[in-house]
């Protein structure tokens, strides 16, 4: 009898509930995104100057998304999973 006790206060425990998972996904998502839009406008030629990296896209939208994705990502792990 006590072995069956032990072996059910021994069972694991997630920290995070599905809740959570769900938020840190769309969080690396958005993260992601945000790396995707920042690449790209190099050039080819090291001679040749390409005004594109300067867009607004690679300047004010990609690291706006990541920090966004950031925020998702610290509002996941400190959700409250068995809050209802």
């Amino acid at each position: 009898m006590g072995e069956k006790k032990r072996k059910e206060a021994s069972k694991p425990v997630f920290v995070f509930g599905k809740k959570n998972y769900k938020f840190m996904f769309i969080g690396l998502a958005i993260i992601a995104l945000g790396f995707i839009l920042m690449s790209g406008g190099g050039s080819d030629d090291p001679n040749v100057f390409n005004p594109e990296i300067f867009s607004w896209r690679r300047i004010r939208l990609a690291p706006t998304l990541i920090l966004i994705g950031f925020g998702i990502q610290i509002y996941a792990i400190l959700l409250n999973p068995d809050k209802k």
